[in-house]
């Protein structure tokens, strides 16, 4: 892309086409049933060595 060519592509008209000449229906397809906030973030918890973090994560998080 040169700056001339951008330049000419500004005066080009832009067609515009309406959805329904295309055949295309965009009647929204479907429905919100409600909205809702996430949870709060509970706070973190420091541990004091790396045998506490493998403890917490076997016994409370359960992911070991």
């Amino acid at each position: 892309m040169t700056l001339p060519n951008i330049m000419k592509a500004k005066k080009k008209p832009l067609e515009t086409v309406k959805p329904a000449d295309l055949g295309v229906d965009v009647s929204p397809r479907l429905k919100t049933l409600k909205v809702v906030e996430p949870p709060k973030r509970s706070a973190g918890v420091k541990v004091a060595d790396v045998a506490a973090l493998v403890d917490k994560l076997k016994l409370e998080a359960k992911v070991i």
